[in-house]
């Protein structure tokens, strides 16, 4: 057995057998993990020219691990909690690389426990759009394109929901009704195995019936709602690209506006909060809304709120969706292309 196969092997044992198996690990757990080896491995192979049956530990060193983190930071644009979350995940498996193979893995090891994790912002400076940058980036992806089509819905179900990223991802056709008032009535599979059911407002929800009718899954329950070119499922890695790439056309259009270092998919569940806030639904609401376990979690978003009027859920849905429309669409392109990402990391 060759370095470069010790070191797919044991990555695909770890998750597919050892997480679940002997740490008995959450399927959303396990899978995060999987995303942030996939996320190493993309930029293994884009930025270094190392494919994926070529890594070695030896490759991992921590001039390795060092441009990871940089590039999650410039490139992807990801919060210090989401840098030391995929940081985390590689260092686990460095632990348990070391373990099984010390010679191997050793100083992959060495190099993982260097980085410190980033002190992460206070609660105050988290980072959510205004109502005029809610309206400038739902408008922004070209709804006459498949891809564009299926990220207006993704980001208006974002903020219509405050779903947090693995919410979406685990989102399912069984998971929605969508009853005659016209309200679409979703169970969200939420943190710690808790899940809650929520209504999201008339126009989001007629964009959402349309778009699952588009993809003609209506009738499959068990089929994800969002998916990519590549998996039916679209993995939280992929959500954060789409949103990074919009964020940043936004900053590039409008002068002013954007104005935050950093946004990542979870600034959209702030900003539905802080628009609710500001829209003068009861905190505790709120709170049911967006799954808090505690109220102190939702009163976050009162101090955050930059101003508040007497309107209610109701006002709140006609304000922000009236002038939301969806065009004609072209035929979904399939994209035959080959890729680095090993099968078990898909």
């Amino acid at each position: 057995m060759n370095k470069q196969t010790t070191f797919l092997e044991m990555l695909e044992f770890w998750l597919s057998g050892y997480l679940p198996d002997e740490e008995g690990k959450r399927f959303n757990t396990i899978k995060f993990y999987r995303d942030s080896w996939r996320l190493m491995i993309q930029f293994m192979y884009e930025q270094k020219s190392i494919p994926a049956d070529k890594i070695t530990f030896s490759s991992l060193d921590y001039e390795m691990i060092s441009d990871f983190l940089q590039w999650l930071q410039k490139e992807r644009r990801v919060c210090a909690s989401t840098r030391n979350t995929r940081l985390a995940a590689i260092t686990k498996f460095s632990e348990y690389a070391q373990n099984r193979n010390f010679s191997a893995a050793s100083c992959f090891r060495s190099a993982c426990i260097k980085f410190p994790y980033k002190k992460l912002c206070d609660a105050k400076e988290r980072s959510y759009f205004t109502q005029e940058e809610t309206q400038k980036i739902l408008a922004l992806p070209d709804v006459k394109d498949q891809t564009g089509y299926r990220d207006q819905v993704i980001l208006s179900v974002m903020y219509a929901s405050g779903m947090r990223a693995d919410e979406l991802c685990n989102l399912t056709v069984g998971d929605i009704n969508f009853p005659e008032d016209g309200r679409a009535s979703i169970l969200i599979h939420g943190k710690g195995g808790k899940s809650r059911r929520i209504k999201i407002s008339t126009v989001p929800s007629g964009m959402l019936k349309k778009y699952i009718a588009h993809r003609k899954i209506s009738n499959r329950p068990d089929r994800h709602v969002f998916s990519t070119q590549r998996n039916e499922q679209m993995s939280v890695s992929a959500l954060e690209e789409i949103f990074s790439k919009y964020v940043s056309r936004a900053k590039e259009q409008n002068d002013g506006l954007f104005l935050e270092k950093n946004y990542t998919p979870h600034s959209m569940r702030h900003t539905t909060a802080v628009h609710m806030v500001e829209a003068g639904i009861p905190l505790i609401v709120i709170k049911q809304f967006l799954g808090h376990s505690s109220l102190t979690s939702t009163e976050v978003y009162a101090k955050l709120s930059q101003s508040k009027v007497n309107e209610r859920l109701k006002d709140w849905d006609e304000k922000y969706w009236n002038d939301i429309l969806i065009d004609s669409l072209n035929k979904e392109s399939v994209d035959q292309s080959k890729t680095n990402i090993p099968d078990f990391l898909k």
